[in-house]
């Protein structure tokens, strides 16, 4: 079992809670050194000592194996834990001090209404209570111990989050933001974008003085063999005695001899390639050799063959625009240069609002389409986050936004329709959504409450000595 697995099965209810505690009493924010010389105690939460038998008890009721924990000692697992542990004790010291009770009428009515443990008619089996137990190793009091302390937990939560009771203009708000419909016009940018025929030498030999050195490409000349057991040695299967050919070739490479050398008494044919240049319409092992030319001299795997091979050469050089290929390439990064221009000055001139509707109207010259948006999360047409942007902007603005092809379009909020019925079933959908949105932000202000109420010191000896059992 993973510990984040682990550590997830031991949260309930409000999961930000506990992840914030161990946030914020983690390993990296704890206060100063642990004062006690006491090394049985492992760490402290204001008067409560923590100690090593505790997270001891811990370790062995998370299920995660003994092995699992020294093989990520180095990845601080156990400190992991003892985040689990003191988090654990942060709970049960608020449960305390709300005096939170579960009585065992409560428990057993947990229980026995548990669907699990009901039978077709839906009468508590007893039979099948024990059968969980067994099936999944635990003890009755212990089980009942666990499911108490999830309860209270769960009671705490409900304590804090307790006369959220959420406003209808607050729920309306959240509806209105999601649902409404918005009218917008847009124009694709596409055409304004100048093309690449459209781009002529001067401007190339612009862009390629501007970026001389970033635009650099690199060539290589190598020679390389195919091997494998058919060719090295006779067979179709890999034995030893190819794996013992394979050794003596890795030593030919490491005595920096040529390849003819190392392949003299096969026949296997060298292949000699000049001026590579790596494009993805390459050899496939050729691209492989070109990513690993960091190994001027190695051997290498490519599913049932081995590559051996030599790097004779390499240089960066300008780029050739006698070479088609590579031109295209050249005519695309300046083609993406110049859309990226166009759009930071549409943006910028926006920005200043010194477009106005006339520009659009006239820019868009017939061209203008039109669409409405069902919701926030329209994404018919544009990107998710292109129509959230949308959505926050005022009537008669403009923005760029895209799809999710990367088109580009400039885009004008025309109108927004409110129909809200508030017996609407969706309605009363958004009234739970916003309270639960209210009891979180009530959570994570109490999450700043926890950390100054509590002061939490570690004893690092006392750790490094439970490491030590593991190892």
């Amino acid at each position: 079992m993973s510990l984040g697995k682990y550590l997830n099965k031991n949260k309930i209810g409000a999961l930000i809670l506990i992840i914030v505690i161990i946030i914020a009493f983690g390993f990296g924010g704890f206060g100063g050194g642990f004062l006690s010389n006491n090394q049985n105690n492992i760490a402290k939460i204001n008067k409560t000592n923590i100690t090593k038998q505790d997270l001891i008890n811990f370790i062995n009721q998370s299920g995660i194996s003994e092995k699992a924990i020294q093989d990520n000692l180095s990845n601080n697992i156990i400190e992991e834990l003892l985040s689990g542990l003191i988090s654990t004790t942060l709970l049960d010291l608020e449960i305390k001090d709300f005096n939170i009770m579960i009585s065992q009428n409560s428990l057993s009515k947990k229980i026995k209404f548990n669907k699990n443990f009901r039978d077709e008619s839906g009468k508590f089996q007893r039979l099948k209570y024990e059968k969980f137990l067994l099936e999944n190793n635990i003890s009755a009091p212990l089980f009942e111990k666990r499911l108490k302390d999830r309860e209270k937990q769960k009671k705490l939560f409900d304590f804090i989050g307790a006369g959220t009771t959420t406003p209808k203009f607050l729920t309306k708000k959240l509806f209105e933001k999601e649902n409404t419909k918005l009218e917008i016009e847009f124009i694709a940018l596409e055409e304004f974008y100048k093309k690449k025929n459209q781009i002529d030498n001067l401007e190339i030999k612009q862009f390629l003085n501007d970026n001389e050195d970033k635009l650099k490409i690199e060539y290589i000349d190598f020679d390389y063999a195919v091997i494998n057991p058919k060719n090295l040695i006779g067979v179709d299967e890999f034995n030893q005695a190819f794996f013992d050919k394979i050794d003596e070739i890795e030593i030919g490479i490491s005595n920096n001899l040529d390849l003819d050398s190392i392949l003299v008494d096969t026949d296997i044919k060298l292949i000699k390639v000049s001026n590579f240049r790596y494009t993805y319409d390459k050899n496939d092992i050729e691209k492989k050799i070109f990513e690993a030319r960091s190994n001027e001299f190695d051997i290498l795997e490519k599913e049932n063959d081995y590559i051996l091979y030599k790097i004779t050469k390499s240089e960066k050089r300008s780029p050739n625009l006698d070479d088609e290929d590579l031109k295209e390439e050249i005519l695309g990064l300046i083609y993406e240069k110049n859309k990226y221009e166009y759009n930071k000055k549409l943006i910028e001139k926006i920005d200043k609002n010194k477009f106005t509707i006339e520009d659009f109207v006239k820019m868009g010259n017939n061209k203008i389409e039109n669409l409405y948006l069902n919701s926030i999360n329209d994404n018919k047409k544009f990107d998710i986050k292109a129509v959230e942007l949308m959505y926050s902007l005022p009537l008669n603005s403009f923005t760029l936004i895209n799809d999710e092809q990367s088109n580009i379009y400039l885009a004008k909020i025309n109108s927004r329709q409110n129909e809200i019925d508030i017996s609407d079933e969706n309605f009363k959908e958004y009234a739970t959504k916003e309270s639960t949105n209210n009891r979180n932000n009530i959570l994570k202000s109490y999450d700043l409450f926890l950390n100054e109420k509590y002061n939490v010191n570690i004893n690092q000896v006392a750790i490094d000595n439970i490491k030590n059992l593991f190892q």
